[in-house]
């Protein structure tokens, strides 16, 4: 192809490479030159022009991009028309993206004028999603050219979902809550849903390995071609219960351990043809982890071998999991106390209540920000940091004489999520936990906070606490320090909520009587049910 400034009667069938704007002619980027073009050029005095001429061996773009793409589509894909050069790829059935790196490489080689990109190897993609797409960069390629790429065939697949009965076995120790497991089996649901897979089979035994042995192979009889094994222990070695029950019950362990993190603990085996997986602990937790890489190629039916895992450490350093506990220290000595603040929340503009702020109403004589704050103080919190913000300095004036440190938030008028954030860039390096309490929760107690320091214990895998009553969460809530940087991001008019649904793997719950940690006195009705009053002023 030629390229650049040619005379006008020289542009006849050439493309406009460069806009041309002059005396009422225009000539946009991409037309093709005809000899009316031409005769418009000459009426408004262009001289020369800057074109795309083909050779006479050239494909134009359109057709060098449609049939590269047809080339490389393999089954589960439809190729759309090319336009401007490019044909895009889409998924006809959902499923795994299969991807032949090294030829698609080779063809991105070939030559600059021809690229082919993809979703990364082994996605997840759903009916009518784009997965892939041709772009030829300038406005005609040499056959030769086009020819040698597409000579390697079907480089881009969607491999359907096949397997659909999956059976999860739970295994049991004293201490793991049915709540985890049932939390477990609801994430698990949700993750095989994209794969139109379901859950046929939930058994749950003693964490032994000839109860585990038991287990897996009735599932196999019971038809599941996927076993989950959830145990309540991870697997720590090829002897372990689980990889020593799976070979117990006829099967092989095939791998254990996956450069993946969080994931590390995975184990892949099989019982006859039917794939097991040995879960590890972060599979409990909706985040994208490394069971989700594994889990998806089997259930399209593909193999995962010793060799696909142990290539999966570029790339596979997915975030810090916050519930991952330090590493250990044999001997070492117990732990410092930690170091844990109160943060309590008072900047509201009381908006609900009509007019007076409610979190200068009193109850049994005290002002209800001053019960929030002494609730702090006597349940053995090591500093007290207040936000303020609406009626700042009258919220200052009421909390006077207590151990407190004010932060003023700014932008209060703007959700609670401003004075969580300013709350929390307040704390120092120093602090490894913050109970965040509410000023407008008048039946919050120094025990409950005494029993919310208690709980939490993140060498075990407690950074959250979070008090329960009547079956239903409530506040206030102790966040460790790992959750900090998630916290200082929420926005709009919420608090840690999201946060906690994305991590259930790392919350302790305490469970509580009365209604104290669901009483809020947002209204004046509510208040007055409560007990609660506005001194005359």
């Amino acid at each position: 192809m030629r390229f650049g400034p040619v005379p006008v009667g020289e542009a006849l069938g050439g493309v406009v490479a460069h806009a041309v704007r002059t005396d009422g002619l225009v000539l946009k980027k991409g037309t093709l030159i005809s000899q009316a073009e031409i005769d418009a050029m000459r009426t408004a005095g262009v001289e020369t022009v800057t074109v795309a001429l083909a050779e006479p061996d050239d494909i134009p773009e359109d057709a060098a991009a449609g049939g590269i793409a047809l080339a490389v589509a393999g089954p589960g894909v439809r190729v759309d028309e090319a336009f401007t050069g490019r044909s895009n790829l889409f998924a006809e059935v959902a499923g795994v993206l299969v991807v032949e790196r090294a030829s698609i490489d080779r063809l991105n080689r070939i030559d600059e004028a021809i690229t082919l990109a993809t979703l990364p190897a082994f996605a997840v993609v759903e009916p009518g999603e784009m997965i892939a797409t041709v772009k030829i960069i300038p406005y005609a390629v040499a056959a030769e050219t086009v020819i040698r790429a597409t000579e390697d065939g079907d480089l881009v697949r969607v491999q359907p979902f096949r397997l659909r009965r999956v059976a999860v076995i739970s295994t049991l120790l004293p201490g793991l809550p049915a709540k985890v497991v049932e939390k477990t089996l609801k994430v698990t649901a949700a993750r095989l849903a994209p794969a139109d897979a379901a859950i046929v089979a939930d058994h749950r035994v003693a964490h032994d390995s000839a109860e585990l042995a038991s287990a897996i192979v009735r599932a196999v009889a019971e038809g599941a071609d996927l076993i989950l094994v959830f145990g309540a222990s991870a697997i720590a070695d090829r002897r372990d219960v689980i990889p020593a029950a799976l070979e117990a019950a006829g099967g092989r362990v095939e791998h254990l351990g996956m450069p993946v993190d969080p994931g590390n603990l995975l184990m892949i085996g099989k019982l006859g043809d039917i794939p097991v997986i040995g879960a590890p602990g972060c599979a409990r937790s909706p985040k994208e982890n490394g069971f989700d890489w594994v889990l998806m190629r089997l259930l399209a039916g593909l193999d995962v071998t010793r060799e696909d895992v142990t290539g999966m450490g570029v790339g596979g350093l997915l975030m810090e999991i916050v519930s991952r506990p330090q590493p250990r220290e044999g001997l070492a000595e117990a732990p410092p106390k930690p170091r844990i603040a109160g943060l309590v929340l008072a900047a509201g503009r009381s908006t609900r209540m009509g007019g007076p702020n409610k979190l200068l109403a009193t109850m049994d004589g005290v002002v209800l920000v001053r019960r929030a704050v002494e609730a702090a103080r006597d349940g053995g919190l090591d500093e007290i940091v207040v936000v303020t913000g609406h009626q700042a300095e009258r919220i200052e004036a009421a909390l006077a004489g207590l151990p407190v440190r004010f932060v003023h938030n700014p932008d209060f008028a703007e959700g609670l999520s401003t004075s969580l954030r300013t709350g929390i860039a307040a704390l120092g390096d120093s602090v490894d936990a913050a109970v965040v309490l509410l000023g407008d929760m008048p039946r919050v107690s120094s025990a409950l906070v005494a029993g919310l320091v208690r709980a939490f214990d993140p060498a075990h895998g407690h950074h959250v606490v979070v008090p329960i009553a009547d079956g239903r969460r409530g506040n206030p809530v102790l966040w460790g320090r790992r959750f900090f940087a998630e916290l200082g991001r929420v926005s709009g008019d919420q608090g840690g909520r999201a946060i906690l649904a994305a991590a259930p793997e790392a919350i302790a719950e305490v469970h509580v009587d009365g209604d104290g940690v669901h009483l809020d006195v947002d209204t004046p009705e509510a208040l007055a049910a409560a007990g609660g009053l506005f001194d005359a002023e």
